[in-house]
């Protein structure tokens, strides 16, 4: 009965250390987890941060274009005004 007891009890530590060896490894699957999602979550803030500098980049794109459009206009106006002057009997 002894050695029953010996036995039963060498089998319960063994059991008993793989549990230990099975927690610290669930343990560190869910560190590295939760690390994971925290990245997952760092990454979508510098997404949002990325398309909201990009949503102003592509804004003032939009007014430069714009005011380049407007300055050739007034270049284009300005010219005429200027050869019709020159155009004139006179105007040399």
């Amino acid at each position: 009965m002894a050695d029953q007891l010996a036995a039963a009890l060498k089998k319960l530590e063994a059991v008993s250390e793989q549990l230990e060896k099975a927690v610290e490894l669930r343990l560190e699957r869910e560190e590295s987890l939760l690390q994971s999602e925290a990245e997952v979550q760092r990454m979508g803030a510098d997404r949002a941060r990325l398309a909201e500098s990009l949503d102003n980049a592509e804004a003032r794109a939009q007014r430069l274009e714009s005011a380049n459009r407007e300055v050739s206009r007034r270049l284009v106006d300005a010219m005429e005004s200027i050869r019709s002057v020159l155009d004139q009997p006179g105007g040399h």
